[in-house]
């Protein structure tokens, strides 16, 4: 059976990555981040959809990315709320986390050599993408590259894909492909800066996306917003 490594932060693109994953026959192994993010609610959901989907081999890394602050969800700044999705993709918002996508991808790069695995999903989106710089396909093909060019893997002539099926899909065709196949939103959080009790905030970036995802999808958010 052939086997992927899933980037499972526990929000609504990497959930669908991994249900993607499986139903294309993969052996899925989740890698999730404990990366000095403002919140912990993000890695019971990844918890959760790993349990629920049977992952083998669950691991969530500590790696403490508040020593060097620079974002809103690794330092003291104030997570911007209340944007306009045109606003968000004109500029890099102080939400992006310096080459965190780069330092995930290293590390699954070699939970994938280890675990004899070609394949690495991971839910970027190059459409709703909130600015982010390494979120594009031009980022995505660089580091494949140089996957193939920097590990025993790639070397031994068997080529390492990351694969990236949500980069061109509107949030809402997101959703709409995670429900054609089965899979429960409210086992999902996306909010940048929730509530003590884990509610979402429904006002942050990641919010108003996915909120907008949903209505354009026709469908109702099974989160509970505290609004």
């Amino acid at each position: 059976m052939k086997k992927a490594i899933i980037l499972l932060s526990g929000g609504l693109d990497s959930a669908t990555c991994l249900v993607i994953a499986k139903e294309q026959g993969y052996k899925c192994y989740g890698l999730s981040f404990k990366y000095g993010q403002r919140h912990q609610f993000e890695i019971k959901s990844a918890k959760k959809l790993a349990r629920h989907y049977n992952i083998s081999d669950h691991i969530t890394m500590n790696i403490d990315l508040r020593k060097f602050g620079g974002s809103a969800l690794t330092d003291n700044i104030q997570v911007p709320k209340k944007r306009n999705e045109n606003k968000m993709s004109k500029e890099i918002p102080i939400t992006y986390v310096p080459a965190r996508n780069t330092i995930f991808l290293s590390f699954a790069l070699a939970y994938a050599e280890v675990k004899d695995s070609n394949d690495i999903f991971i839910g970027v989106n190059a459409l709703d993408y909130s600015g982010y710089p390494d979120c594009r396909p031009l980022f995505i093909n660089s580091f494949e590259k140089m996957a193939n060019l920097g590990t025993k893997t790639g070397i031994n002539d068997s080529s390492i894909k990351i694969h990236t099926p949500l980069i061109n899909m509107k949030k809402s065709e997101i959703i709409q492909k995670g429900i054609a196949l089965g899979l429960d939103f409210k086992m999902t959080h996306s909010c940048y800066d929730p509530y003590e009790n884990g509610s979402p905030c429904g006002e942050c970036d990641s919010c108003i996306l996915r909120l907008a995802g949903f209505k354009q999808a026709g469908l109702n958010d099974p989160l509970e917003y505290n609004q």
